[in-house]
């Protein structure tokens, strides 16, 4: 079994890379993929991690492309933490992050919640701040009662506390991460494009900007939408991943390496996968 999806504290999840690995070790994963959102800082750490563990492990990132309707997300596998214009890109957009995070505090204690940066910083871990936070801390005053409540009434697009931010176009998000010596993926295609015919036209051209593979399995697809991806993957030449999308306490009900006791990504993805990725720099394995 594989978990190819993965956050840690270093963007808006409740786990350490560390601590990941030793999830993983302990449930019998073969191989993970840490893909934090917009930075790769903790590579390092992962990866030594599963080379205690004697896991597969492969760096990873979540990049969010700029795109007229739905979101699209693009990870990259095998991505050099050290790459120089990876690094500044990446600094580029945590730069929006920061701006975003700002204005969405503003735009919370606006509507008379009395939320503080420091109690939003203080449900982040290590680094990155992100929506989950502020719906932690929102949460912790009793101002909701649950993180989806957040998300549903404040959170989410469209709602009175949302604040778009920075994204590269998906063409350079695609190139960033070939420069990087990663392959890239596209994560979870239904939040871009939930209809089958529309993605099967949009897809040609992410291709033709260097795409190499599409996230097949995922806790949220039904069983005729993982078919259609598979009939996707087969036509375009694209690799399969997969995985949970894991944020530990962030999101409760997805448990790493399954969703729900019925979901799994078959070790048969892995060989391929690695076989694909143009540098073998951000792996390591037992």
């Amino acid at each position: 079994m594989l978990d190819l999806h993965l956050h840690s504290t270093f963007s808006d999840g409740s786990d350490t890379p560390e601590a990941l690995v030793a999830i993983g070790a302990r449930i019998g994963l073969r191989g993970m993929a840490l893909t934090d959102h917009d930075n790769v800082r903790g590579a390092g750490a992962f990866l030594q991690a599963c080379r205690a563990h004697r896991l597969t492990g492969l760096t990873g990132v979540e990049l969010s492309a700029e795109v007229p309707a739905g979101t699209l997300h693009i990870l990259g596998f095998g991505v050099d933490p050290s790459h120089a214009e990876l690094l500044r890109t990446l600094d580029r957009v945590l730069d929006g992050r920061a701006e975003r995070n700002a204005q969405i505090l503003r735009r919370l204690q606006g509507q008379g919640f009395e939320l503080s940066w420091d109690e939003v910083t203080a449900q982040a871990g290590e680094d990155v701040v992100g929506r989950p936070h502020f719906a932690m801390a929102l949460q912790r005053r009793g101002y909701v009662a649950s993180m989806p409540e957040a998300f549903e009434k404040f959170l989410g697009k469209g709602k009175s506390a949302y604040v778009d931010r920075y994204r590269l176009a998906p063409a350079e998000g695609i190139r960033l991460i070939r420069a990087a010596g990663g392959l890239p993926v596209i994560a979870h295609p239904f939040t871009w494009l939930a209809d089958d015919a529309a993605l099967a036209a949009a897809l040609p051209a992410l291709v033709a900007y260097g795409l190499g593979g599409i996230e097949a399995y995922y806790p949220e697809y039904a069983p005729e939408r993982l078919v259609t991806y598979l009939r996707l993957a087969r036509k375009l030449g694209l690799v399969l991943t997969g995985g949970t999308d894991y944020h530990g306490a962030a999101k409760p009900k997805v448990a790493m390496g399954t969703a729900n006791g019925r979901f799994g990504v078959p070790d048969a993805l892995l060989a391929p996968l690695l076989q694909a990725l143009p540098s073998r720099v951000g792996v390591v394995e037992p």
